[in-house]
């Protein structure tokens, strides 16, 4: 039995992590999205009304921080987890969010409510560091307080990449130091990520394997990687990529089943020679890989 088979035939431990999660992030596309209603700055806009300053932080430098969540069965996947986050993040930018857990907790409810979302939902948040009174970089020309948006949608994951796994390449962008740009934080900044996306879209692979500075192996652009050899699970030490929420449910789930899991630096000539590997994320779940470039991994159809 493989690991990835071993990790999906637990629907009790996974219930929360993966239900029916798999695939990267493609999405059944959902026509009630043309209607949604989004919350900014303590009130809810129509989706074609809704709208920010051009002099909001976000849109003229990408401050800000963010986070998604997944919204099933009535119930939000990780909620604290994805909350604690987000706070973390915001105060490695020394951004002071102006609402608590509890009222953003009060917020995403009345969003789902609202929107009458019951299963399949995904919510992104986004703190900017507010409205500026000039494009200028200094948070000293920032004359708001932060701003709040939340945009929900239907989002159903796309059955068919999980039954056909995500084909991965190395790229020349890497994952940088925390004292260039701290590759911890969930920030509205993501042009190291976009940069070796559009690397990998060129070469016809669906994401990135970013390495770090000492050329080992990171992460992805959007998931994180895991790979497995004799039984054992491996994944980078998570110095260079995002705090992973679904990346620890996994290594807490190896650790609570006895199945050997290490947090290590390794390069990619042992990811080459894995036996499987698959990658984590928010809304794709758990998702196979099935090549690393020139690489083919087997996916079973019973692993499924």
């Amino acid at each position: 039995m493989s690991f990835y088979t071993l990790i999906i035939t637990r629907p009790i431990i996974l219930f929360e992590l993966i239900f029916i999660m798999v695939s990267s992030h493609d999405f059944v596309k959902d026509n009630r999205n043309k209607n949604i209603k989004i919350y900014i700055n303590g009130k809810f806009y129509n989706r074609n009304k809704a709208k920010i300053s051009v002099f909001d932080s976000a849109n003229l430098l990408g401050d800000g921080v963010w986070d998604s969540i997944r919204f099933h069965n009535n119930k939000f996947i990780f909620l604290i987890e994805h909350l604690n986050r987000l706070f973390k993040d915001a105060k490695l930018l020394d951004i002071k969010i102006p609402l608590n857990k509890k009222q953003i907790t009060g917020i995403l409810n009345k969003t789902v409510k609202l929107n009458k979302i019951k299963t399949d939902g995904h919510l992104r948040i986004i703190i900017s560091r507010g409205i500026k009174s000039t494009p200028y970089q200094s948070p000293k020309v920032t004359i708001t307080k932060p701003s709040i948006t939340i945009i929900p949608e239907f989002k159903k994951t796309e059955a068919g990449v999980y039954k056909k796994g995500l084909k991965l390449v190395t790229v020349n962008t890497i994952r940088g130091p925390q004292n260039v740009q701290n590759p911890q934080i969930n920030s509205l900044s993501k042009l190291n990520c976009i940069i070796a996306c559009i690397e990998a879209q060129k070469k016809k692979a669906d994401e990135a394997l970013m390495l770090d500075i000492n050329k080992n192996v990171a992460t992805c652009n959007s998931t994180h990687f895991f790979y497995v050899k004799n039984n054992s699970v491996f994944t980078s030490t998570g110095k260079y990529c995002v705090t992973g929420i679904t990346r620890q449910k996994i290594i807490d789930i190896c650790k609570s089943k006895k199945i050997k899991v290490y947090e290590k630096n390794f390069k990619l000539k042992e990811v080459i020679n894995a036996d499987e590997a698959f990658v984590t994320g928010t809304f794709a779940g758990v998702v196979p890989v099935n090549k690393i470039n020139n690489k083919k991994f087997k996916i079973k159809s019973d692993n499924l």
